[in-house]
């Protein structure tokens, strides 16, 4: 999820640390775009920079692009993963299947795919979900996360609000920056958007209980917006509460995704030092 909500609509405008062995194999250089098939589906992803792997998973409505501001700075010290996940941007999605947890089987696949066994990786709302599933589905292959904006579950108001997204009420100048982000046409811009509505519903994919959470192994720092509209803060802290070794910081005035713009330097200071190890732990 990384919609930005205005009123009824959404406004689309707009990780122990050090030393850990990390699994390579064939693709431990070369930077680039492509498309690989995985799990039905045509997964396009970007690699760039070298090193230790960082994989970056974007929110709902959004793409791999959203990330494009951190890349200068973090592809300095690791080669960054980022997809577009299942149904965003350049990746198909031909079955239909709107799943967070489908989107981390994706994921792994994709790894596996490029050799890699063992990653640090920043996930956002959507994202972020997807990347709490892939720490409890295979807790032994990452090694640290941030998770920004998530929650263990949908609360009522916020699906009211999704309930009542409507793509039909977006202005032309918002369907062209869809249109330049997701490349299969209206089709597919339609399908995310029907997707965003019906979470509305309140799927299970979104929901994570202590227990679930608990088997979790990678070093984990959770931020989060005091002005989440969707998740609240108390959330955020029952998800640090529920992860053995997890970190925690509430955005002061900060919205459902508190990294962009202004904040975008320190967030990305922020990361580089966590998965350095720099913080007591």
């Amino acid at each position: 999820m990384v919609w930005r909500l205005r009123a009824v609509a959404v406004a689309v405008t707009g990780c122990a640390l050090a030393g850990a062995a990390v699994g390579w194999g064939e693709s431990q250089t070369g930077t680039g775009s492509s498309t690989v098939s995985v799990e039905g589906m045509e997964m396009h992803y970007r690699v760039v920079g070298a090193g230790e792997p960082l994989v970056l998973l974007h929110g709902g409505i959004q793409s791999g692009e959203m990330f494009d501001p951190f890349v200068p700075d973090l592809s300095s010290e690791y080669r960054l993963i980022i997809p577009d996940l299942r149904g965003h941007g350049s990746s198909t999605n031909p079955d239909g299947r709107w799943d967070t947890r489908q989107f981390a089987r994706d994921v792994f696949a994709l790894l596996d795919h490029l050799g890699v066994e063992r990653f640090r990786a920043v996930g956002v709302s959507a994202g972020g979900m997807t990347l709490l599933h892939m720490a409890t589905q295979q807790p032994q292959r990452v090694v640290a996360m941030v998770v920004v904006g998530v929650g263990t579950s949908l609360p009522a108001s916020c699906r009211e609000v999704l309930a009542r997204t409507d793509v039909d009420a977006y202005a032309e100048p918002v369907w062209a920056k869809l249109r330049a982000r997701h490349t299969h046409g209206d089709e597919q811009i339609r399908a995310l958007h029907a997707w965003i509505a019906s979470l509305s519903r309140g799927p299970d994919d979104m929901s994570f209980t202590a227990a679930q959470l608990a088997p979790i192994t990678a070093a984990t720092l959770v931020v989060h917006g005091d002005r989440d509209y969707c998740f609240p803060a108390s959330m955020a802290w029952d998800i640090y509460s529920a992860i053995p070794e997890a970190y925690l910081w509430v955005v002061p005035n900060g919205g459902h995704v508190p990294i962009d713009g202004a904040l975008a330097p320190q967030f990305s200071a922020t990361v580089r030092a966590f998965f350095a190890g720099e913080w007591d732990h």
